[in-house]
């Protein structure tokens, strides 16, 4: 106790040596290492700016044209996933207020929040009527105007959305609002006639084969031109999905180059040989054999659904069926993905699947 009662006194008033201030210096370097946490790739090359926004071109150049006069519409985004409609809209936003004010005249309410009748009549109402106000430090012309993002909003209430039609209204001169969703059929017509309307289009290979070639470069990663073929058909053109799978399979590979057995691998994706060998083994009219190949296939944790997709493409593109058996297998196809939807039995209605599928196969 006398000593902890000393302790203050006992305090060295000396300055620190030099391999002490090394030492903390080593300390402090150590610490800011261990802040810049690892962020995933779909993050770390998101566009920074409108520019850097691929294969919209109809939507960046009306957002450049509303960014020069600093005027902006309400606006929806609809389309496939990643396809950049978050990415843009938070891009402009920060061209627009630039990095001080973006946090206070930005309000993103994402499909993980709560956004029914209660929130928009509340939280979005009260951020729309507040007054937009300050200026850029920069000295560029900041827009008199505050902007809403309702990510995911066709997954927002009838009574969510009719509660924000007179809100969007009203708030004219403070706010704008930017929907995103991905099918715009479940927005009410109200809110639709009162935004600028955008789709934004799957993105075409060649542009994704791009931006998957930059990332391997910047994060020197090995990878031959197969797979990033690959990775782009099974991506379909969803560009946050390929991006993901790269990263995966960059760990999986440890270093290694990356190969499109990997991809395959990482995205769930059935091997094209084991579809070739489901239809010739139908072809064949062995039952025995078919239910064999079924049980392997369900006890190596192939999904039911991505098979049904695979073969529905194999069957119609094929050119060694009539057009009369294609029928039948689609329709049964069809019929399978509803009941698995559903939540039926995988091993049941593929057999039921290959069943009917070996019975149109081995028909003359």
């Amino acid at each position: 106790m006398q000593a902890f009662l000393k302790g203050p006194s006992s305090i060295s008033t000396k300055p620190p040596s030099a391999k002490e201030k090394a030492a903390a210096g080593a300390a402090g370097s150590s610490g800011e290492g261990r802040r810049l946490r690892p962020i995933p790739w779909v993050e770390k090359y998101r566009p920074k700016n409108v520019d850097e926004v691929a294969f919209q071109d109809e939507v960046v150049a009306v957002l450049k044209k509303s960014l020069e006069g600093a005027d902006l519409p309400n606006l929806l985004f609809y389309g496939p996933p990643g396809t950049g409609k978050t990415s843009t809209i938070l891009a402009a936003a920060r061209e627009l207020y630039g990095p001080e004010l973006f946090r206070q005249r930005v309000l993103e309410l994402n499909a993980s929040d709560e956004r029914g009748i209660q929130v928009i009549r509340e939280k979005v109402k009260a951020f729309a009527q507040l007054t937009a106000s300050g200026s850029r430090s920069d000295g560029k012309t900041c827009p008199p105007f505050k902007i809403v993002i309702l990510d995911e909003a066709d997954s927002m209430t009838s009574a969510a959305q009719a509660a924000l039609r007179r809100t969007m209204e009203k708030e004219s001169k403070t706010t704008r609002f930017c929907l995103i969703c991905n099918y715009i059929s479940r927005i009410i017509e109200p809110l639709t006639s009162r935004c600028s309307k955008f789709r934004f289009k799957p993105l075409s290979d060649k542009i994704q084969q791009q931006r998957l070639l930059d990332v391997s470069e910047k994060e020197h990663v090995k990878i031959s031109s197969e797979a990033v073929s690959y990775l782009v058909k099974v991506s379909e053109g969803d560009l946050r999905k390929a991006i993901t799978f790269l990263q995966s399979a960059t760990r999986l590979t440890g270093g290694k180059e990356v190969t499109e057995k990997i991809v395959t691998e990482i995205a769930g994706v059935i091997p094209q040989e084991a579809i070739d060998e489901l239809l010739s083994v139908c072809q064949s009219g062995s039952f025995e054999r078919l239910e064999a190949l079924v049980k392997n296939l369900i006890n190596e944790g192939y999904a039911v659904a991505q098979l049904v997709n695979q073969l529905h493409e194999a069957v119609v593109e094929s050119g060694d069926h009539s057009d009369k058996q294609k029928s039948a297998i689609v329709e049964k196809l069809a019929e399978v993905d509803k009941c698995l939807a559903d939540g039926a039995d995988e091993y049941l209605q593929l057999m039921g699947l290959c069943a009917l599928v070996m019975q149109q196969l081995t028909q003359n």
